[in-house]
């Protein structure tokens, strides 16, 4: 009962989606890009300033990560720079154009 008023707390406060989804998508291109258009629940946080802003969205080194960026490598950078401090359960989902087609087929 505590774990479902947290979420509905979380949902009202302005979180919506993102705090019931099961992964923390993070978009690690620069703001201009992720400003041009980005993953719907996705928050932005660059590739290399990772390391610094992690812990505040993701304080749990076993939540479900999934990273993207243009083409894939800036994701891989931004995974190796998280599992370098713990983090378990990092993917590196790829290329955004990609994953953007994927989430409207799946919304179709």
């Amino acid at each position: 009962m505590k774990k479902l008023l947290m979420l509905l707390y979380l949902f009202l406060w302005g979180w919506g989606p993102m705090a019931l989804a099961q992964s923390l998508w993070i978009d690690v291109r620069t703001a201009e890009e992720y400003n041009t258009g980005h993953l719907e629940g996705a928050i932005n946080i660059p590739y290399d300033e990772i390391e610094q802003k992690i812990e505040a969205v993701a304080a749990d080194k076993t939540a479900d990560i999934q990273l993207y960026c243009r083409s894939g490598r800036r994701s891989g950078i931004a995974l190796e720079s998280l599992r370098s401090l713990g983090y378990s359960k990092v993917t590196n989902a790829g290329a955004y154009e990609q994953l953007k087609q994927k989430q409207a087929k799946t919304n179709e």
